[in-house]
């Protein structure tokens, strides 16, 4: 049967032929029609799993602190304007939302036709919510995760009840670099406003996403590849430059290799790598620079740090150690961030942060998720818990000949508190 095809001329007819499709099969009779194979497996997966099909089962949702802390560590809000371009202007109008889900189920992202997003508070699908296949059934976001591939669920091919009167057709999101899970992207609503082509164009929406993500991939490779090339120059013997994840953007004297495993923690110094054996590491900005341990070792000693905010919208930081020099410009939260670490040497908690920078020391999740970005560059001579600079790092601030320039579209309470504290006469 062409579900989609008979749904398309006559939805109430479809739904109540899938309908007696599930009846049949979970009561173990012989089916009218057979169901697609998508959802047949997916069905007996669900039998094996043991979900009830009669019922409901809804997974604490993630606290709202939860779910935007999932959003600002997500890469798919990088995608997220590509994916509401593509999608949501014609859902809306079709009376569909668009939900975007991570990697494992949660709900993150929901946006669309207001009538219908209040319908699917009804099922239990609003943010933080766990929609994987073995939690809630066959469904348009679990079951492309499990399949890998994009995935129509029409009326009662949801394996619970309670979803029949909805269509969702869902893609998974994968990184272009390694094809790892990085969530699904769903368009949904009630079973009338199915539609043949919904499957293709979520597909499709999902495929230029992940094109973005390469684009992005590509980019960074290239920027970490201009910090490289100096200080490659300068030094003989094996050498490569990876990103944070391990992507190789330069290397020198040795062949070339497509990417290195890191450990999940790394710091400056020797290391044994799988595939190079005992190394020494370096920070860059935006990666690492990794030398062979049998080669002339990258001089340790003491790194000079210059934080330097006497340009409006200039602001940068300088890092001059054993690899030599380099500098990165700063975005503004990143700029306070910083000269609030450089004036409290001994460090500040996330909450005196939070405090610092929004007046909020409740607000700990932002500045978490800042100062994770921060360290991806200033990883080796940052310390947390509290955040402070390194011990052994050497700071210095070039400050703005007048006070008042000092970062002066700055809102930050602790910032405006210096700024007239020095103006002052």
């Amino acid at each position: 049967m062409d579900v989609t095809h008979l749904a398309a001329v006559d939805s109430t007819r479809a739904a109540r032929v899938l309908s007696e499709v599930r009846a049949a099969r979970l009561a173990g009779r012989p089916a009218p029609v057979a169901p697609r194979p998508v959802i047949e497996r997916s069905w007996e997966r669900m039998l094996r799993g043991g979900i009830d099909p009669d019922h409901d089962v809804r997974a604490d949702p993630l606290s709202r602190e939860e779910v935007q802390r999932r959003r600002e560590t997500s890469v798919l809000r990088h995608v997220l304007p590509v994916l509401r371009e593509g999608l949501l202007a014609a859902a809306d109008v079709a009376h569909h939302i668009m939900v975007v889900a991570d990697e494992d189920g949660r709900v993150l992202w929901r946006e669309g036709s207001p009538p219908v997003l209040r319908k699917a508070d009804g099922l239990g699908f609003e943010l933080g919510a766990d929609w994987r296949e073995d939690v809630v059934g066959t469904n348009g976001v679990g079951t492309p995760a499990v399949v890998r591939r994009p995935v129509q669920v029409f009326a009662s091919e949801h394996f619970v009840r309670s979803q029949a009167g909805w269509t969702c057709a869902g893609a998974p999101l994968t990184d272009p670099r390694d094809g790892r899970l990085l969530g699904v992207v769903d368009v949904s609503g009630p079973l009338e406003t199915m539609h043949p082509a919904t499957l293709a164009w979520v597909g499709s929406v999902a495929g230029l996403a992940e094109a973005r993500l390469r684009e992005m991939h590509t980019e960074s490779l290239e920027r970490l590849r201009a910090v490289a090339a100096p200080v490659l120059a300068r030094l003989g013997g094996r050498a490569l430059v990876v990103d944070p994840d391990g992507w190789t953007a330069a290397v020198s004297g040795m062949p070339y290799v497509r990417r290195v495993a890191l450990p999940k923690s790394l710091s400056a110094g020797p290391i044994r790598l799988p595939a190079l054996g005992p190394c020494s590491v370096e920070p860059l900005a935006g990666g690492w620079l990794v030398r062979a341990a049998a080669d002339q070792p990258v001089p340790h000693g003491p790194a000079r740090i210059v934080l330097d905010l006497r340009q409006a919208r200039r602001w940068s930081v300088e890092v001059r150690g054993g690899a030599g020099s380099w500098v990165r410009e700063l975005s503004p939260r990143h700029a306070e961030l910083l000269y609030l670490l450089a004036v409290h040497r001994s460090g500040r908690s996330a909450s005196g942060l939070a405090g610092d920078v929004f007046g909020d020391p409740a607000r700990t999740v932002t500045v978490r998720a800042e100062m994770s970005r921060v360290r991806r560059y200033l990883g080796a001579f940052l310390e947390h818990r509290p955040y402070r600079f390194a011990e052994e790092a050497e700071v210095e601030v070039l400050l703005p000949a007048d006070p008042r320039d000092l970062l002066p579209h700055s809102t930050a309470p602790a910032v405006s508190g210096r700024r007239g504290a020095a103006a002052a006469p």
